[in-house]
């Protein structure tokens, strides 16, 4: 079963932050906003996708019990915490934060004349009581070309673990090319599209900025009508 979210049907966020605005669009309830029906999907929490303004910062606020997963969709992304410990990301490179038992941290548009774009994903921890920890994965165009690439899973050689039983994958699907992906039907995915053009999800038609919820699907086959950049999250068994 392939259900599509339609740009139109998530919310929409913004308001002022330190040096500049945000504007988002939250996938799954969040902060001011609440939807009963999308307060999570398999261990999937969260699925923010915001644009910071030239020089703008989230300030330190704290989190506890999630693991984190941020991809930088354009711009550049810089990552701080209350020990003093960063990161800077670029377009297409993925950072992944156990926040365990607790952690203060920071996001930043690292550049002041440009916005920087990043979605950041929340999956509910294994257990609540592991040590925070930051890592972070340098990424180039060419290995997600025309095929999945796994950003963070348990079971992928060279992808970023994590403390969750999920698995994030980027792809850059060219115009006119198809991928397919072998999918656990006892599993959920979430597909969101991020930048492009239309896509054919199981020959289902789903526009740039829609996601597909993916339940009961052995296979997952894409087919792009141009050059799209592309997210798909394994959520987990659904319960």
């Amino acid at each position: 079963m392939i259900t599509i979210r339609k740009p139109e049907s998530i919310y929409k966020a913004h308001g002022e932050i330190v040096n500049g605005t945000f504007a988002g669009r939250w996938h799954f309830s969040f902060d001011q906003y609440f939807d009963p029906k999308f307060e999570r999907f398999g261990c999937l929490r969260v699925c923010n996708d915001d644009t910071l303004s030239p020089g703008a910062v989230w300030p330190l606020h704290p989190h506890r019990y999630n693991e984190v997963v941020t991809y930088v969709a354009a711009g550049e992304f810089r990552h701080e915490d209350e020990r003093g410990l960063g990161g800077i990301l670029k377009k297409g490179w993925v950072q992944h934060t156990t926040v365990g038992t607790g952690m203060w941290h920071s996001e930043i548009n690292n550049k002041p004349d440009a916005p920087m774009r990043f979605i950041q994903l929340w999956f509910l921890p294994d257990r609540p009581d592991h040590e925070p920890a930051v890592e972070q994965k340098k990424v180039e165009k060419t290995d997600r070309t025309d095929k999945f690439l796994p950003l963070v899973s348990n079971s992928d050689a060279g992808a970023l673990r994590i403390k969750s039983d999920a698995a994030v994958y980027s792809l850059f699907l060219t115009d006119g090319k198809h991928v397919s992906k072998t999918l656990d039907p006892k599993r959920g995915y979430y597909l969101y599209i991020l930048e492009g053009a239309p896509l054919a999800v199981n020959g289902i038609d789903a526009p740039v900025l829609s996601a597909a919820m993916i339940t009961k699907e052995s296979k997952l086959t894409l087919k792009a009508a141009g050059d799209t950049e592309i997210l798909l999250l394994d959520v987990g068994p659904l319960k």
